[in-house]
């Protein structure tokens, strides 16, 4: 009697990588779309039974225009099938996943904390000199 495999994640980490490697290749080579040439791929989560692929894009250029990110988004959900089509036989899994998108803003999360982190900074050192130093004053 064999054990049953253990699902501990490595399958779906595994899987996820290889539709990240090869999603980025199918996206440069099946599509003829120039503005998916901006497109980087930043991440991909795979649904425990394998059957959900999240992909997180981002632009290298125009990363800052909201009607850019949603457009560059609704293309993807667009070309998913095709793009399906070019990775499924790469993958070796019975049924191909479903391909969805988001523009990952995660980076802009990061760098908004950064600066409030060091507005903070810049202002408790601006009030340092304000504060009596010790009690010399009678």
């Amino acid at each position: 009697m064999a054990a049953a495999p253990s699902n501990d994640g490595r399958r779906t980490k595994r899987v996820a990588e290889l539709i990240q490697r090869h999603f980025s290749e199918a996206l440069r080579r099946e599509v003829d779309d120039p503005r998916f040439a901006a497109v980087v791929v930043t991440g991909v989560e795979v649904s425990d039974d394998l059957l959900i692929a999240q992909i997180g894009v981002r632009l290298l250029v125009a990363d800052d225009d909201e009607r850019q990110r949603r457009d560059i988004v609704e293309r993807l959900r667009r070309a998913a099938s095709r793009l399906r089509r070019a990775i499924t036989p790469r993958l070796e899994l019975k049924r191909a996943p479903q391909l969805r998108f988001h523009y990952d803003l995660g980076p802009d999360a990061h760098r908004r904390v950064s600066d409030l982190l060091r507005e903070v900074e810049a202002d408790r050192q601006a009030a340092e000199p304000d504060e009596p130093d010790g009690g010399d004053e009678t």
